[in-house]
């Protein structure tokens, strides 16, 4: 009896896990099943329709609103200089001294000659004055009084030339201290003291930096647009009596507090990069700003009315062609050819191919197909840019 009941209890365990593995197995392969029919899930976001500021963006070089190179105007040896390399100059500050000595004597030389030039005329003064009576009186031949009125005249041309030599004399040596053009920011000296200068020579460089030029390169195509205001919303950038603000980005990415204008556009297109420069300036109070300096400039070229945007995520290019995702109401995806426009912050302009309120896949387009089920969920930027 032992042995049976044994057996029996045996066979009866054996029985029970087998059902129990059979039984596990079919709930396994229901619920893989369950997963593999589950559509896949997508982020999903609506077309917006707003109206859009168009902004342009140029590589900018800063320059001086006025840039003046000094140079001396007599040629001498340089005995001092006066000012401080990088500081701030005003008009008519005396930067650099030459030797005055050569051109005091100069100067004290052509005043001895004017005297003379002076004491000349005096006699030939005294002489026709005493010979008018005379030669009246035919006491002396009327030959002898022309050549005193002559000779009158020619010490009256030597004196005008005598003070025009005093005042040339006693220019070169005011031009012995060499002085500002303009007020601004003067630059490095580029002669030593002791050197010999000439007329040629550049002594230093002189910037008007407050307020401040940014030249800046735009395409032929972006000027006719602007300028001449072809198509619809495009702003003049050009206007005297709406002028149009620019900003100006730091070589570290930040914005410049101040906001600037155009000042003109160049008189021609360069043919080698087909781009024509334009000059806008910047106030720069505390001379922040420097010549070569480098940045960007942005301004609003456009308005568009009702455009129709998708984030860039939603687009994706093949092949130079533009295509976007769209979930139908039936949640399939139908994938449409689009036409682009401007990109806008993270956001695309979409011209053709979308209507506003369409529903678009803006994270995981890259894993439907054209008819496939989708499972829509709400777009989240922050965990799509991740």
């Amino acid at each position: 009896m032992s042995s049976t009941w044994f057996e029996f209890r045996a066979r009866s365990c054996m029985l029970l896990t087998a059902l129990a593995l059979v039984s596990c197995g079919g709930c396994g392969e229901k619920s893989s099943s369950t997963q593999a029919s589950r559509p896949p899930e997508v982020e999903v976001t609506s077309v917006v329709q707003k109206d859009v500021r168009i902004t342009g963006e140029w590589v900018a070089t800063l320059e001086g609103y006025v840039n003046a190179q000094i140079q001396p105007q007599v040629t001498g040896y340089l005995i001092k200089q006066d000012y401080r390399e990088g500081s701030f100059v005003h008009k008519d500050d005396v930067l650099f001294e030459i030797d005055p000595r050569p051109f005091q004597a100069a100067l004290d030389q052509a005043k001895a000659q004017l005297a003379q030039a002076q004491a000349q005329v005096g006699n030939a003064d005294l002489n026709v004055k005493r010979d008018i009576p005379e030669a009246e009186a035919n006491a002396i031949p009327q030959s002898q009084l022309d050549t005193d009125k002559q000779a009158q005249l020619a010490g009256k041309a030597g004196v005008e030339a005598g003070q025009a030599a005093v005042e040339q004399a006693a220019l070169n040596l005011g031009f012995t201290k060499v002085r500002s053009l303009i007020s601004g920011i003067a630059g490095i000296a580029q002669v030593q003291v002791g050197n010999l200068v000439v007329p040629t020579t550049v002594l230093a460089s002189v910037s008007q930096v407050d307020p401040i030029k940014a030249y800046f390169p735009i395409s032929e195509d972006e000027y006719l647009r602007i300028a001449g205001k072809i198509g619809a919303g495009t702003v003049n950038l050009f206007s005297k009596a709406a002028p149009i603000p620019l900003e100006l980005i730091l070589s570290d990415g930040s914005t410049y507090a101040h906001s600037g204008s155009v000042l003109f556009a160049d008189r021609q297109v360069d043919q080698q990069t087909g781009t024509i420069r334009i000059a806008g300036a910047f106030p720069n109070p505390g001379n922040l700003l420097r010549p070569g300096q480098y940045g960007k400039v942005r301004a609003v070229t456009q308005v568009r009315k009702g455009a129709l945007l998708v984030p860039q995520r939603a687009v994706s290019e093949l092949q130079g062609s533009y295509q976007v995702a769209v979930v139908g109401p039936d949640n399939k995806i139908a994938i449409r050819a689009v036409e682009v426009g401007e990109r806008v912050d993270t956001m695309w302009i979409i011209n053709k191919g979308l209507n506003a309120g369409d529903r678009v896949v803006a994270e995981g387009a890259t894993k439907v197909t054209n008819g496939a089920a989708v499972t829509p969920v709400p777009f989240n930027p922050a965990s799509g840019s991740n």
